[in-house]
């Protein structure tokens, strides 16, 4: 993918969580239980994480493109989409057999993080 499209992705992942939080905040913290809103905030803090990492992946990719960096994206935003999603969809819709899905999620978010480490390893000492 090109990096301009790691870069957006995560921007909007970033300001959505924003907005997420915000209406968690405001809307949903008298109508949701602690334990499910607290659920709701843990879906959106892995969010905004993972959409700057993806910033950092677009960044990444215009100085040191390769498969290793596509991948860390992709798992990225897969981590993001199953993890953060599934945590949206147990406290906004009552989906619990979203539940089995999150671990999902949370691995492809540090298998990334992985694939962020050996494309980095790749890297000339010199190129940094």
């Amino acid at each position: 993918m090109r990096p301009s499209s790691w870069f957006t992705l995560g921007s909007i992942l970033a300001g959505v969580s924003v907005v997420l939080g915000a209406f968690g905040a405001h809307f949903l913290k008298g109508k949701l239980d602690p334990a499910a809103l607290a659920t709701f905030e843990t879906g959106v803090r892995y969010q905004l994480f993972h959409g700057l990492a993806l910033l950092a992946t677009g960044f990444a990719a215009t100085r040191w493109p390769g498969r290793w960096i596509d991948a860390a994206g992709w798992l990225f935003l897969a981590g993001v989409l199953l993890f953060s999603g599934s945590l949206y969809g147990i406290t906004l819709a009552g989906q619990l057999w979203l539940g089995p899905v999150t671990p999902l999620g949370g691995l492809a978010m540090i298998a990334g993080w992985f694939c962020m480490a050996a494309a980095g390893l790749r890297v000339p000492q010199d190129d940094l």
